[in-house]
């Protein structure tokens, strides 16, 4: 079983930065492929971003490419999202996820239904 705390959302200004925290427990961590998710309001989840269990290779929506990374700490068993350059587009609830990799990287993991493990969540908000 793996769990998942996500950290570091809050409210900023546009063109502001925050970095994402998420914390997995147990002692695979270095075998998971991670991913963060984001949904706003009113929309469906959306594919952020994910690196593989390396932490060597990452993928990300066009969306936030080049405002966004994703990187993995596997000695502290935790994955990170640092965001640069936000936008009042960008405000939505923040989620971490992992997976074993069963599947081909990065195709199926930009796709919600492939992971097993979800943190609970953090928001970000993004005033204009």
């Amino acid at each position: 079983q793996v769990q998942l705390v996500e950290s570091g959302g809050g409210l900023v200004q546009a063109g502001g930065s925050l970095r994402l925290s998420c914390a997995a427990s147990g002692h695979t961590f270095s075998s998971l492929v991670m991913g963060w998710f984001r949904q706003a309001p009113g929309k469906e989840r959306e594919f952020v971003a994910t690196i593989d269990w390396r932490g060597v290779s990452t993928y990300y929506a066009d969306s936030i490419k080049g405002r966004f990374t994703i990187s993995r700490d596997n000695p502290r068993n935790t994955v990170y999202l640092q965001m640069n350059s936000l936008k009042f587009e960008d405000t939505a609830v923040y989620y971490c996820a992992a997976e074993y990799p069963k599947y081909a990287w990065p195709q199926y993991y930009t796709d919600s239904e492939k992971y097993d493990y979800w943190g609970q969540g953090t928001q970000v908000t993004v005033s204009s």
